[in-house]
């Protein structure tokens, strides 16, 4: 069927202008819609054709159309692409087939409609677009260079669109060498081979060495440094690599090099070297950092130093660090407390009115920093008594709703993600009520993480128990109470866990409310004696709190009864948790120790967990509550824990 065939046959079959409540798909429709999806995923034009034929009437048309578009999206003409955004005009898949279109308009600089159509983009949450857009103003002879310099910041999903940018970038003069280089930079720091040989070949450099820089840097490093720029970055670039795998080797190359190089050149150098370190939490990290000074430092090397200096309580160096960074880095909650943190330093044991005015532009907020920043003013966490609830008439409204009924309907068929994106798109433009009532609603229907994200958007009308909600705790409370466990600490470890999805499956794994990996199970299982445990009931409730709960209390009475080290050794092993640790030469505040844990993935979950405890705590006592407290500070290498207890995610 040709494609024109396709577009008449979804003409002759309109969708209703007002969706009624979905009715009930056969099984065998259900299963022919997920084929069509999967066909569709393989560019398979055939199959898709072959199950859309069969789902004529299923109750998404929008779905079945799109799929059976998208294998040919490339065929289009633009009078099909037009059509299908008319019929299904609003919808959250006419957006997501906008982006497709857009893509493809990008890709062949057609920038009269994508600059018509990119406007209409409402979710515009892709880079690759974004990039395309700066390229349409680079073909209008407008300057972009500093919104590009903000835009590109990660090599390694640059695709086809940001390489191209970078290449109109460099041929109109709004970035010069000093832009490309740094964007090598950013590509060897990021693995991002591709990119950087791209770049390279525009500044008339040689593609394979600069390939061999990053991916076998060694060979690079026994050359040296050569004459040229060229050379001599490809050689920093190699530096860095180099120090990944061995920080030794790297500094040696450096050193060695380091007469041959430029004043600027050698402060890369080091500054490559100090990020390394940094992750490696080196002592060493201090003194690269130092030798790194006047450095054009990546987003992630500035955060880095800053992180060191704090870990290192250099007061100063923080504050002048952060005051460096880029206003959007700024700007977060993360460096704005910690710039309070530093002006505060500097009166001890008196007030500072800078620093209050920086805790109070966050302190409302429920995050990690703003819980903290609330308690640098004096207050402890208190839960506000709760307001109005919803009606039932409130909640009716949303279960009348055509796109959250759309994504019931793809829950209830385990397709989370189309499942979200249509409750995140109908979410657009309600008030602090219909967030409410609507995760009410996604309650009464066993959807708990929409319920928690959806409540998560109020600012004045809030309902805590929507927030941080307490389900099976038939099961929770006797196996938290058996082991002597906090249980607000673990309801806060599954909330950011799984978000109370029960059949939840991480991509290494992990699975159930508590994320257990099977390799963990069985070595909990073993410990506690349940002999009869196979892997399979890891998605019982039950079989997942006493496996998870077990294993955290293990983690955790080797870890001097620490909520922080447990939390971080939960997410990412105990064994990196030995490592960090026998880097301390000191106790350091539990904050601190937090916002320097080398993975930027367990240290957001550690920070977000222990927040969640102090809110689940408050709920349960009733009382004021305190993050501060609950952090406390942590000390050096304990060597208490097992020597074989594994990850547990």
């Amino acid at each position: 069927m040709s494609p024109l065939a396709v577009m008449a046959q979804v003409v002759a079959n309109p969708a209703p202008a007002a969706a009624p409540a979905l009715a009930a798909d056969t099984r065998s429709d259900d299963d022919a819609f997920l084929l069509l999806r999967d066909a569709a995923r393989k560019d398979d034009i055939e199959k898709a054709d072959f199950y859309a034929d069969r789902l004529t009437n299923y109750q998404i048309p929008s779905y079945v159309d799109y799929y059976r578009l998208k294998p040919r999206i490339k065929q289009l003409t633009e009078a099909q692409f037009r059509d299908y955004l008319n019929r299904y005009q609003g919808s959250a898949i006419a957006d997501r087939f906008r982006n497709d279109w857009l893509l493809e308009l990008g890709r062949k600089r057609d920038w009269v409609v994508f600059d018509e159509q990119y406007p209409q983009f409402v979710l515009d949450d892709d880079t690759q677009l974004k990039c395309y857009a700066l390229m349409s103003k680079v073909a209008k002879g407008q300057n972009v260079a500093a919104d590009a310099r903000k835009l590109l910041l990660s090599p390694p999903g640059y695709g086809e669109a940001c390489g191209s940018l970078i290449g109109a970038l460099a041929q109109s003069g709004q970035f010069d060498s000093n832009d490309l280089w740094a964007q090598i930079r950013l590509a060897g720091q990021t693995n991002a081979t591709g990119p950087a040989r791209r770049i390279a070949l525009l500044l008339g450099a040689s593609d394979a060495k600069m390939a061999q820089a990053i991916d076998l840097p060694a060979l690079v490093l026994a050359k040296g440094p050569g004459l040229s720029r060229a050379d001599h970055e490809m050689y920093l670039v190699a530096v860095g690599r180099m120090a990944r795998s061995t920080l030794k080797l790297g500094v040696v190359a450096l050193e060695k090099a380091s007469a041959k190089l430029t004043p600027p050149e050698r402060a890369i150098g080091w500054a490559s070297l100090a990020l390394q370190a940094s992750y490696a939490l080196a002592p060493e990290a201090s003194d690269y950092w130092q030798k790194a000074a006047g450095a054009p430092l990546s987003s992630e090397q500035i955060q880095w130093k800053a992180r060191i200096a704090l870990r290192e309580g250099n007061w100063p160096l923080v504050k002048s660090t952060i005051q460096s960074m880029p206003q959007a880095l700024r700007d977060d909650p993360t460096w704005v407390y910690w710039l309070a943190r530093s002006l505060q330093a500097e009166t001890p044991g008196r007030p500072n009115a800078q620093a209050d005015a920086l805790y109070r532009t966050i302190a409302d907020q429920s995050n990690f920093y703003g819980l903290l920043s609330n308690e640098e003013l004096g207050n402890h966490l208190i839960l506000p008594p709760p307001g109005k609830p919803v009606s039932p008439a409130e909640i009716a409204a949303m279960a009348a709703n055509p796109g959250l009924q759309r994504a019931l309907k793809f829950f209830n068929m385990r397709l989370r993600f189309e499942g979200t994106r249509e409750w995140n798109w109908e979410l657009r433009g309600m008030t602090e009520r219909q967030y409410l009532a609507a995760a009410e609603f996604a309650r009464q229907n066993n959807i708990l993480d929409r319920m928690v994200n959806t409540s998560d958007r109020t600012r004045l009308e809030i309902d805590y128990t929507q927030r941080y909600p307490t389900p099976h705790d038939d099961v929770m409370h006797p196996a938290t109470q058996l082991l002597g466990l906090d249980k607000a600490w673990v309801y806060g470890l599954i909330r950011q866990e799984s978000r109370f999805i029960m059949d939840a499956q991480s991509h290494v794994g992990a699975s159930g409310l508590m994320q257990v990996m099977p390799s963990t199970a069985r070595y909990v299982a073993k410990k506690i004696g349940l002999t009869d445990f196979v892997v399979e009931t890891l998605s019982d409730v039950r079989t997942n709190v006493m496996l998870g709960t077990n294993y955290l209390n293990m983690v955790l009475g080797g870890l001097d009864g620490s909520q922080v080290l447990a939390s971080a050794a939960y997410n990412a092993g105990p064994g990196r948790l030995r490592i960090w640790r026998a880097t301390m030469t000191g106790p350091l505040e539990g904050a601190v120790f937090a916002e320097t844990i080398p993975y930027s993935e367990t240290r957001g979950y550690v920070k977000n967990v222990m927040s969640n405890a102090t809110y689940y705590a408050a709920l349960f006592e009733k009382s004021p509550q305190s993050l501060k407290s609950r952090l406390g500070t942590v000390g050096p290498k304990n060597s208490a824990i097992s020597a074989d207890l594994p990850a547990s995610n």
